[in-house]
């Protein structure tokens, strides 16, 4: 028998939604990457944009354990000299921008290549409730029920 290997005219691509609010947020990215790979595929081929699109809703709701929202920082740097820059987790999810988090963590858990960024414009992620891709249909995925360490109190 031998190995199958998914050609693009084979993939069929899904729309999920994800609730983040009281989710701890590396559980989140883990699930997110899976599926924007296509992982959870049975027909998972690494060459080939097997993921499916998904929406992230209520990213500024998102946990973290322990001190993380304090001592967690994420830098940058300005481009002159002594020009490197931080902010914490906490300042980001109180921000103008708290889907950042969870873009820049599921970013993380991909390969860094040519195909991860193709995969992660199936990624759409959005600090509140609300969403425009209705049109869609998306199946909601409910990451809390996966299992009980996903959330947190």
């Amino acid at each position: 028998m031998k190995t199958f290997s998914a050609t693009p005219a084979d993939i069929e691509k899904k729309w999920i939604v994800i609730d983040a609010e009281g989710v701890v947020l590396g559980r989140l990215a883990s699930i997110v990457a899976m599926r924007l790979r296509g992982k959870h595929k049975a027909t998972f081929t690494p060459n080939q944009d097997m993921g499916d699109n998904v929406i992230v809703i209520n990213a500024d709701k998102v946990q973290l354990t322990g001190n993380k929202r304090a001592d967690k920082k994420y830098y940058w740097h300005t481009g002159h000299p002594g020009g490197i820059k931080h902010r914490t987790a906490g300042q980001l999810l109180e921000g103008n921008f708290p889907e950042r988090v969870v873009t820049a963590a599921v970013k993380r858990m991909l390969p860094g290549n040519r195909l991860s960024r193709k995969q992660m414009t199936n990624l759409r992620v959005y600090a509140g409730a609300e969403h425009p891709h209705e049109a869609q249909a998306p199946e909601v995925l409910d990451v809390k029920s996966l299992n009980s360490k996903n959330t947190r109190s």
